[in-house]
């Protein structure tokens, strides 16, 4: 009875999301050709805002935030890069951010009807996952002038989204990126798949908890490597303190 209820609930959702997007979407898109790169990015945090309040009140999904204060508000923007469990995050993060984020994402989301339409017309970097080196070019090209402006480029680091108690390979795209433009990294621990499990259609009440970390310094000479390993351990540390049930089958 527990899990048709909450298949109703994630059902009556979906459809709210579905609704709502086309409005968002077309007013993006129109205003796309006159309109500030920023003043976009308003529209789309405003329905991204809606979608996670929508499943907090119809699907009983909460989030709980710590660590709000190591964003930093001014000076150079740092790059964000956040455990990835399920669709979830990337709705939140822009939605409660206090700074205007930019997603490192793959090119063929923008075919999506509306939702892609809209996203292609937003100041982030889309990406062919095939090109390799080519990708990493652009990611260092286009990420460098996005935050030069105040945004800050958000990654991935495991690359695809990664079942509840499990760790992928953290890929140092990120922290290469930190390097060669000067910027901080700051690690986000997300325990979204307690409610929303990955490539999942459910969604189950209860508390996602964000843990933002302190800022890592990208200094000259560091190498990529290390820095991902810092950005890991206190990702990794975090997911274990924030959801233990999730890893309890791993300890």
């Amino acid at each position: 009875m527990f899990k048709l209820l909450c298949f109703l609930r994630s059902a009556i959702h979906m459809l709210w999301m579905g609704i709502t997007v086309v409005p968002f979407a077309c007013a993006i898109l129109l205003a796309a050709p006159f309109a500030s790169k920023a003043f976009l990015y308003r529209i789309a945090r405003t329905w991204l805002h809606h979608v996670v309040v929508s499943l907090r009140c119809i699907c009983g999904v909460q989030w709980r935030i710590q660590g709000m204060e190591n964003i930093p508000l001014e000076g150079v923007a740092p790059v964000i890069l956040a455990k990835h469990q399920s669709t979830y995050e990337t709705f939140l993060l822009p939605a409660i951010l206090p700074r205007p984020i930019a997603y490192v994402y793959k090119k063929e989301l923008n075919w999506v009807p509306f939702f892609g339409w809209a996203i292609a017309q937003l100041d982030m970097v889309h990406i062919d996952r095939k090109q390799g080196r080519a990708a990493f070019r652009k990611v260092t090209e286009e990420g460098g002038r996005i935050m030069a402006g105040g945004v800050s480029v958000a990654m991935f680091p495991e690359g695809t989204r990664i079942p509840r108690g499990q760790v992928g390979e953290y890929k140092t795209g990120g922290t290469r990126l930190a390097l060669a433009t000067g910027s901080d990294l700051v690690p986000i621990a997300i325990t979204s798949a307690r409610c929303w499990p990955r490539k999942g259609f459910i969604k189950y009440p209860g508390v996602v908890d964000v843990s933002i970390g302190a800022p890592i310094a990208a200094v000259k000479g560091q190498s990529a490597d290390a820095l991902m390993a810092q950005v890991q351990g206190f990702i990794e540390g975090e997911m274990r303190r924030l959801d233990p049930e999730g890893f309890a089958s791993t300890v």
